[in-house]
């Protein structure tokens, strides 16, 4: 299986170290769990879900984007490892490790993925560092994969038979070529094809109604300019530094504080999210002495369907600007909401698959202008409304580490039983006091909780 442009996009563009495409999630779990248990419940994820499985490897000369194979020499103890939690074992020992990891590369002769079940936590309980690549999934890629290793209940019964394991195929470099020069035909033919079905109805269409076909083509070439043009600077005065160290720090907030806050505009979840998030940046600027309008940002936008296979990396990286000067936050969350949008509605995301396959033969230079001088990236991740169990302990907290891909700092939230927990990857060269932008950060999310008893009051 080869990757998708998309896939490959995040796959390439690790050449430069500021780009790195590693997700880090941390449980936090009640107990410790089995550890057979939980060995044996892995052996049947990697089995059900191909991609837990599957290694990168490349065809002479770049003939095609790379793929997917069964590594001959898959190791589940390789993949999940145990170590103890330093003394004291709080949750800051544990987010260390994780930033750690998350720095560090991944082995490309393995799955991409690896598994720390970090034990001797405070008050009994342990942790799950889960590092994983973002060409293997998305965030609800890694919903979809996590089912198969996760629980509704302590004690979900019989599971049935294990699976059997996927057959490896051992692949020589010239197997490799020749499936490389074979893919491509058949990618050449299909798109041949889908052209020759498409060009009747789009002179028809051309033919009844030329103004509209002719403002929709433009409209199409303007999206796409927007979505690859490069940028030269950033528009933050002071968070403009890029260096590849990060720093990990987490906040969590009542799901329905911000649902709240949302609905009382009549807005989304997003909306909400987007607008504690600026107004934690605007709090950062100010206690800096900067002015601050504007701010680009990279918004993740999921692109999967009903017909998506498991895993793999269905989103597309949506950079625009939000107010961030605004200081009203209600009218700076109806602002937001009008910028996302547009940005929604962009024509090109049609298209998005296209338009990484030619960035990926462009040079790595193009890259970077279009990633390191956004200022932040925020992504909304939808999680689980009820609990769940790993190998019979229930998970309590989950937080997630988005890479920052060359932005000053990723916020990522996920909603877990009524719980919007808040994982946040600094760049500590554009960020280097990043205690203080965390205290910013949840005076921002205190805004929302302001906006509900306000209503209320009223």
């Amino acid at each position: 299986m080869y990757m998708s442009d998309s896939d490959a996009f995040s796959w390439y563009m690790e050449g430069d170290p500021l780009l790195r495409s590693t997700v880090v999630s941390v449980m936090v779990l009640e107990g410790t769990p089995d550890m057979d248990r939980l060995l044996e419940r892995a052996e049947r994820a990697t089995r059900m879900a191909p991609g837990f499985r599957h290694k990168v490897v490349q065809a002479p000369f770049r003939l095609a984007n790379p793929r997917w194979i069964v590594d001959e020499d898959f190791d589940l103890t390789f993949h999940i490892r145990r170590i103890s939690a330093p003394p004291p074992g709080t949750l800051a020992e544990v987010f260390e490790y994780a930033r750690q990891t998350g720095m560090a590369g991944f082995d490309r002769d393995r799955p991409l993925w690896e598994f720390t079940l970090v034990e001797g936590v405070e008050g009994g309980r342990t942790a799950l560092v889960m590092k994983m690549h973002h060409a293997l999934t998305d965030g609800i890629g890694g919903m979809q994969m996590a089912a198969y290793l996760f629980d509704h209940a302590a004690d979900p019964g019989a599971l049935g038979p294990m699976p059997d394991a996927p057959s490896p195929r051992h692949w020589s470099a010239l197997g490799l070529a020749r499936d490389a020069v074979q893919h491509n035909a058949q990618r050449a033919v299909g798109f041949a094809r889908d052209c020759v079905a498409a060009v009747p109805g789009e002179v028809l269409a051309g033919v009844r109604r030329p103004a509209t076909a002719l403002r929709a083509g433009t409209e199409l070439l303007g999206s796409v300019a927007r979505f690859v043009r490069p940028v030269n600077n950033t528009l933050s005065p002071v968070m403009r530094d890029r260096r590849v160290t990060w720093h990990y720090d987490t906040l969590k907030v009542p799901l329905e504080t911000l649902h709240d806050s949302a609905r009382s505009q009549g807005l989304t979840l997003n909306d909400a999210f987007l607008a504690a998030v600026t107004g934690g940046l605007l709090r950062y600027h100010e206690r800096h002495g900067a002015v601050v309008g504007d701010l680009r940002v990279t918004m993740p936008i999921s692109v999967r369907t009903s017909d998506d296979p498991i895993g793999g990396n269905r989103i597309t990286l949506l950079r625009f600007t939000v107010p961030v000067g605004l200081r009203d936050p209600v009218a700076r969350m109806h602002r937001i909401h009008e910028s996302c949008l547009v940005a929604r509605h962009e024509p090109a995301i049609a298209y998005t698959n296209a338009i990484a396959g030619v960035l990926n033969v462009m040079p790595r230079g193009v890259l970077g202008a279009m990633l390191k001088h956004v200022d932040f990236i925020a992504s909304n991740v939808p999680g689980v409304p009820l609990p769940f169990y790993l190998a019979g302990k229930r998970v309590a907290e989950w937080y997630a580490f988005g890479p920052t891909i060359g932005a000053s700092l990723n916020v990522t939230l996920i909603s877990y039983a009524g719980t919007c927990y808040v994982g946040v990857n600094v760049d500590t060269g554009a960020i280097p006091d990043a205690a203080e932008l965390m205290n910013c950060l949840r005076a921002g999310f205190s805004e929302s909780a302001d906006m509900v008893v306000a209503r209320a009051v009223s």
